[in-house]
C-alpha cells in the first residue's frame, strides 16, 4: 500500500466523543460496570473462531504496518520480532516481506491459528523463510512465555529443533512444547538467560483479553525483552464504530464487551494504554488515537474507525 493511501488523522477523537457522548442512544456504553470476578476461557472461543474462518479470507494483510512502525524496516540484521497473537499471519506477512533479514517468533493460543498462519507464511513467496519464521504455541496471559524467549543460545537450539521438525513433516505444536519444556531446563541449568527479542508487537491481541488479565500480560511482555526493545502496539479505540454496535447485553465489562461467538474486545483510551504498560514498567515514547473514515461498498454508509497506536521501550 502506497503511503499517500493510508491516513489516519480524518476525523478529530475528542468530536466524536462529544457525539457520542451527547447522544442518548449511546448511553449504556457509559453506565458504571462491576465484571464478574471470574474469568471465562478465553483460549478455546478464539479457537473455534479460526476454525470457522480456515480460508483466511475474513483477515487481510496489515500493508500499512510497516508505515506505523518503519523501525521493524531500519532494524538491524537478525533482529528478533516476537508476534503475540498472531493470528492468520496477517501482520507477520508484511514484517517478513518488508525485511529479509529479521527474524519472527509467531505465537498464538489458538492451534488452529497457527496451522493457518503456516499454510499462509509457507504459501508465499518469501526468501529463506524456513529460518526466520518459527511459531509455538501460547496463551500469555494464562502461562506467560517460554523461557529461552529471553535467551539467545536457547533461541537459536529452538529454531535448529523446528527447522528439523519441518523437514520430517510433522512440525505439530506439540513437538513445539515440548521442546520449550526442553530447553527451558536447560536455561535454568547454564544460566545463560541473556538476550530477549528485540520487538514486540501487540496488534489487536491485549483487547481479546479480560481487563483483570492485562497486567501481568504486559509484564511478560516485558520479561522476554531485551534492554531498549519495542513493543509495537496497535489495538481497538474507545468510540470506534464496533464498540458503538455492540447491544447493552453484549456488555461484560466497562468498555467491555463479548460476541456471539464467546470472543471478547476491550476498548482502549489513551490514558489506559498508558497506565496499562507504563505500570508494567516501558518508557511511552509514542501514543495516540488513529481516526480513519472508511466507506462500506455495500451500503455506502460512512464508518468512523478508531484504533490507538503506541511504541513503548524497555529501559536501558
Amino acid at each position: 500500500m502506497k503511503k499517500a493511501q493510508y491516513f489516519s488523522k480524518d476525523f478529530e477523537w475528542d468530536d466524536l466523543r462529544v457525539e457520542v457522548e451527547n447522544d442518548p442512544s449511546f448511553s449504556y456504553h457509559l453506565l458504571p460496570f462491576q465484571p464478574s470476578l471470574s474469568v471465562a476461557e478465553e483460549s478455546q472461543p478464539w479457537n473455534d473462531f479460526h476454525h470457522r474462518h480456515a480460508s483466511g479470507k475474513f483477515f487481510k494483510e496489515r500493508r500499512y504496518l510497516l508505515q506505523e512502525f518503519p523501525e521493524l524496516v531500519s532494524c538491524e540484521e537478525n533482529s528478533k520480532v516476537l508476534e503475540v497473537g498472531c493470528g492468520n499471519g496477517s501482520t507477520v506477512l508484511p514484517i517478513l516481506r518488508g525485511n529479509e533479514n529479521v527474524i519472527v517468533y509467531a505465537c498464538d493460543c489458538s492451534t488452529e491459528a497457527l496451522e493457518r498462519v503456516k499454510e499462509t507464511i509457507y504459501a508465499s513467496d518469501i526468501v529463506s523463510i524456513e529460518h526466520r519464521f518459527h511459531t509455538f504455541c501460547c496463551d500469555f496471559s494464562m502461562s506467560g512465555f517460554p523461557t529461552w524467549l529471553a535467551c539467545n543460545p536457547c533461541q537459536a537450539n529452538f529454531s535448529q529443533t523446528q527447522q528439523q521438525c519441518y523437514s520430517d513433516g510433522r512440525g505439530k505444536n506439540e513437538t513445539h512444547l515440548n521442546n520449550s519444556h526442553s530447553h527451558s531446563q536447560s536455561l535454568k541449568e547454564r544460566r545463560c538467560c541473556i538476550g530477549g527479542v528485540d520487538f514486540v508487537t501487540l496488534i489487536f491481541t491485549l483487547s481479546a483479553l479480560s481487563l483483570q488479565r492485562m497486567p501481568k500480560s504486559i509484564k511478560k511482555c516485558f520479561s522476554v525483552m531485551k534492554p531498549g526493545g519495542l513493543l509495537l502496539f496497535r489495538d481497538y479505540g474507545l468510540y470506534d464504530m464496533s464498540m458503538l454496535r455492540f447491544e447493552m447485553d453484549k456488555r461484560v465489562g466497562f468498555r467491555e464487551y463479548m460476541r456471539s461467538d464467546g470472543t471478547r474486545s476491550y476498548f482502549f483510551s489513551l490514558d489506559t494504554v498508558r497506565d496499562l504498560f507504563v505500570g508494567a514498567g516501558f518508557i511511552e515514547l509514542e501514543l495516540e488515537y488513529c481516526c480513519v473514515k472508511s466507506v462500506n461498498r455495500r451500503n455506502g454508509k460512512n464508518m468512523r474507525r478508531v484504533w490507538v497506536h503506541g511504541k513503548f521501550q524497555k529501559p536501558v
